[in-house]
């Protein structure tokens, strides 16, 4: 089941949600929604990297990833704009155009490049075969409250507390610069989770759901997805990432859930229990609208 709410509400200890008139009419102090909107995960982690903190947002990531379609127009646009070196962590994979694309090594010129680039100024190169761009980022680029910006549209990895965007190449040669990305402060949508999914039912069973939901009507085009709920608990951190690679479809910025003992296995699991850390809303946090999915 999955029902849409157009407008406000506020979220309370983490746990209960109220309409924004109810919340208003009945509380003696009451938040604005642009104060309690600070409270919410992806506020909290946004403002972090924010430059300007105002309505607009000038953001600085902490890492930064490409694949082998796109790195090299990338490395030259910045290289011809003064490019020196990298300054934060870049990593470049080799997992879309392989050495066994048409023509057996047609790919290879690039991914001589990318090695001989990620030598000069400091990146990370990934060989080929070895690893797909989203699970390298998941595995060893990801941490709790960070932001990784990635020049592929699924660049998603809010299911482990870190928010990606996925950008176009000229995004990535900001950053390279040491610029900023420049955005208009974004709404924030509750994705509520209650239940646990019946047998049967995968991840992108409810992400092809949600997709249905809310794609057409642009209920949550531009706009961060923030997943929190009691239904969290009762998801892998492989259904969770399921869901959450996809929400790329649905049209959304970005998107991050809350964390907990699960998440922290991840990170254990692979090496890097230091990246992580608790991420809930505020005591109260107002979002702009809301999805529940039992």
């Amino acid at each position: 089941m999955i029902k849409l709410t157009p407008h406000g509400v506020y979220l309370l200890q983490g746990e209960k949600v109220i309409p924004a008139d109810e919340y208003t009419s009945t509380v003696s102090s009451p938040l604005s929604p642009d104060m309690a909107r600070e409270h919410t995960i992806a506020y909290q982690i946004m403002r972090a990297h924010d430059r300007a903190g105002g309505k607009k947002m000038r953001l600085k990531f902490d890492a930064l990833m490409s694949h082998d379609i796109t790195y090299v127009g990338i490395i030259q646009t910045a290289r011809a704009s003064g490019l020196k070196e990298f300054p934060i962590p870049y990593a470049m994979t080799n997992c879309h155009n392989s050495l066994c694309a048409v023509g057996g090594t047609i790919n290879e010129d690039d991914h001589v490049f990318g090695l001989s680039a990620a030598k000069k100024y400091g990146g990370i190169y990934v060989p080929v075969n070895q690893s797909v761009i989203h699970q390298y980022a998941r595995e060893e680029m990801a941490a709790c409250g960070n932001m990784i910006l990635g020049s592929d549209s699924h660049t998603r990895y809010g299911a482990i507390g870190n928010m990606g965007v996925g950008e176009g190449g000229p995004e990535l040669v900001k950053q390279l610069l040491s610029n900023t990305y420049d955005i208009d402060s974004p709404e924030v949508v509750l994705v509520y989770l209650t239940g646990k999914p019946r047998h049967g039912v995968g991840p992108h069973d409810v992400a092809i759901a949600l997709c249905g939901a809310v794609f057409k009507q642009g209920f949550v085009t531009n706009r961060i997805l923030e997943f929190v709920g009691p239904g969290v608990a009762n998801l892998s951190n492989d259904f969770r990432l399921g869901i959450d690679v996809m929400t790329t479809e649905t049209a959304c910025l970005s998107s991050i859930w809350q964390t907990d003992e699960t998440t922290r296995q991840f990170y254990q699991l692979h090496g890097h229990p230091e990246r992580y850390r608790q991420l809930m809303p505020g005591e109260v946090a107002y979002y702009d609208r809301m999805i529940e999915i039992d």
